[in-house]
């Protein structure tokens, strides 16, 4: 392994899971982008708290205005395809290192490793914990995106991580 003019198993493992990350971002946010409606009831009903425990002390969290939610879902949208963009750019730059030495693979590996973290925080930070915290989304049976989000999550870190291992 890391003899240059190779591709060892374990890079292209790397490069197939960035790629994988790679189509559901694009997936995710060219749903979004096509079938614009089915999410934003989604994240109408995250933000109104319309569908949790109702808790007066919660409340004041909720974001009702239709302005306000629309901006929250086109910053989604848009997080998702500079995630998406990024993280081919950075496969593309994989790619170009794939047959040089150790040093000049892990050298590449810069963009796709912060491009899965966007990701990855797309997830956690957005969803997880601003979705399924803040706006108690955990409360909602029928609004509750808390285990896909942490599905994509799960998924997006072991790949961060394998990506990040040296050879």
């Amino acid at each position: 392994m890391g003899k240059p003019g190779k591709v060892a198993p374990v890079r292209w493992a790397k490069l197939i899971g960035v790629a994988g990350i790679a189509l559901h971002m694009s997936l995710a946010a060219f749903g979004n982008i096509t079938d614009y409606g089915t999410n934003w009831t989604f994240v109408q009903h995250v933000l109104a708290m319309d569908t949790t425990f109702q808790s007066p002390a919660l409340m004041w969290r909720a974001v009702t205005d239709p302005t306000l939610q629309t901006l929250a879902y086109l910053a989604i949208i848009a997080a998702e395809t500079a995630g998406a963009g990024l993280l081919w750019a950075g496969l593309a730059k994989l790619w170009q290192a794939r047959t040089a030495d150790t040093a000049g693979f892990h050298a590449a590996k810069d963009l796709a490793l912060f491009a899965l973290m966007w990701c990855f925080a797309i997830w956690v930070v957005g969803f997880i914990a601003v979705g399924g915290e803040w706006f108690a989304m955990w409360q909602s049976a029928t609004w509750n995106g808390q285990a896909a989000a942490t599905r994509f999550a799960t998924v997006t870190g072991i790949v961060m991580i394998f990506l990040a291992m040296r050879e």
